[in-house]
């Protein structure tokens, strides 16, 4: 289960090893890397980026429609759809669908849905077993963790910690922590699982409207083995998947994994349109709080979120704090405009979980105005109340300095005089700031005490 603490507090604990903080900052700055140097290799890659949002723009403005357009092409094809209002409603859907089966055991390939329905835990308190098959996930899970990334979900973990968690759990070599070694005992463990289970669930990167048939990106293929080998296919998708067309897919696949991973697409983009002979294919369509996102207009354009984490990978204050700091399953900048819509107060300290310097935006593949949302929702927020008192009397306070010149200039004056005659009242563990850095050395005037000093001599050199 996620952390119960504030963003902050988690962070702190994250960073009490400085080696793993800087360890986990400078490998997903090369994920970050590896991003820019794929997209550089496309002249076109702006227009596909603005291309994609269009089509986004699109469908979040006519999305009734495509859903229905979608529902009905996937009746033809032989799927049975499912509408869930929100996560419970979607985990007791797909407990009745195994329920109906009569089995008791499941395969899942990577899907943040299920994160943010909770559906493991669900199942697990039905008697269910579920195993998530892909790697990052398994591992995971074993640990009783929640994922830290959305598609690097073990990347807060190091060799020598899957090592000892596989040595734990799968009986292997204890101190062995060569990756072709750990790879190969998880892919032995995972064998007999897709050869035995009956049902498989599955994510959804992307459903068309036009043919009614979804799409499944994935590397290790472990969403093609499980769902060809079982008997039914369960595949839970939140609305916003939907593309109108399937000639639009290519814009969206050539962008997905050049900003999530830096390749030119991912190993498997697999098509799944209709059950085959003998097996019964289910969609869930999900709500869980997306349509009053799509109600908010200065909210809504994050529906366009595709599930690159790009934003996470550039994000200076991910980097540093971990995936495990985000008390909600899709975690970073995207998951900190997403997490206040589905509860304000529980996700308040969220949007402040940034420095706004806007990397998120300019790395967003659909052109999400993430640090812009960010700073509205921080608005929002603190106008509903859901700030904790301390910084509410911070802010208050702060607005009274900045309205007054007089004050402002008092102020400033005295905190010189302070960090320079009385550095104890500042250089303590009260002062939250003193805490992470060193304090300043404080200046002997002020700008504006320096430029009523030497401004005439600037505007004469102007008129010059």
């Amino acid at each position: 289960m996620k952390n119960t603490l504030s963003h902050s507090d988690a962070a702190t604990i994250f960073n009490k090893d400085g080696k793993r903080v800087d360890w986990h900052d400078e490998t997903l700055w090369f994920v970050r890397e590896k991003r820019d140097k794929a997209a550089h290799q496309i002249p076109e890659w702006e227009l596909l980026r603005e291309t994609a949002s269009q089509i986004k723009n699109n469908v979040l403005s006519d999305i009734n429609n495509y859903l229905i357009e979608f529902e009905a092409n996937a009746l033809k094809n032989g799927i049975i759809v499912h509408w869930a209002a929100d996560g419970e409603e979607h985990n007791k859907i797909v407990h009745s669908i195994i329920e109906k089966h009569g089995v008791k055991q499941m395969v899942k390939s990577k899907s943040m849905l299920t994160e943010e329905c909770h559906l493991n835990d669900y199942l697990a308190q039905k008697g269910i077993d579920v195993i998530d098959t892909d790697l990052g996930e398994r591992i995971v899970q074993l640990r009783n963790e929640p994922p830290s990334h959305i598609v690097l979900p073990a990347i807060h973990l190091k060799k020598a910690d899957v090592s000892e968690t596989f040595h734990e759990h799968l009986g292997t070599e204890k101190g062995n922590n060569d990756p072709k070694y750990l790879t190969e005992a998880a892919r032995l463990h995972l064998r007999d699982k897709f050869l035995t289970r009956k049902v498989a669930l599955t994510g959804v990167n992307f459903a068309i409207a036009e043919t009614g048939e979804i799409v499944v990106c994935t590397n290790e293929g472990n969403a093609d083995m499980g769902v060809h080998l079982a008997d039914v296919h369960i595949a839970s998708m939140g609305f916003e998947k939907i593309i109108p067309k399937r000639k639009h897919l290519s814009v969206f696949l050539r962008l997905l994994a050049r900003s999530a991973t830096g390749q030119p697409i991912t190993t498997f983009s697999s098509h799944f349109k209709k059950p085959r002979d003998g097996q019964e294919m289910h969609i869930v369509i999900v709500d869980n709080g997306r349509s009053t996102q799509l109600g908010r207009p200065d909210f809504r354009n994050s529906l366009k979120c595709i599930r690159c984490a790009a934003c996470m990978n550039t994000c200076p204050v991910y980097r540093r704090s971990g995936g495990h700091s985000y008390h909600t399953a899709i975690v970073g900048p995207i998951g900190s405009i997403l997490a206040p819509n589905l509860d304000m107060k529980k996700n308040a300290d969220l949007p402040f979980a940034s420095t706004l310097c806007g990397s998120c935006t300019n790395v967003c593949p659909v052109k999400i105005d993430i640090h812009d949302q960010l700073y509205k929702w921080r608005q929002v927020l603190v106008k509903e109340g859901y700030t904790p008192t301390t910084k509410t009397i911070a802010l208050k306070g702060m607005a009274a300095v900045l309205s007054s010149a007089t004050i402002f200039n008092f102020a400033g004056k005295a905190g010189r005089f302070v960090i320079k005659y009385l550095p104890f009242l500042v250089n303590n563990n009260i002062n939250a700031w003193y805490k992470q850095r060193e304090m300043p050395a404080p200046p002997e005037e002020s700008f504006r005490e320096w430029y009523a000093k030497n401004g005439k001599e600037f505007k004469e050199k102007e008129n010059e």
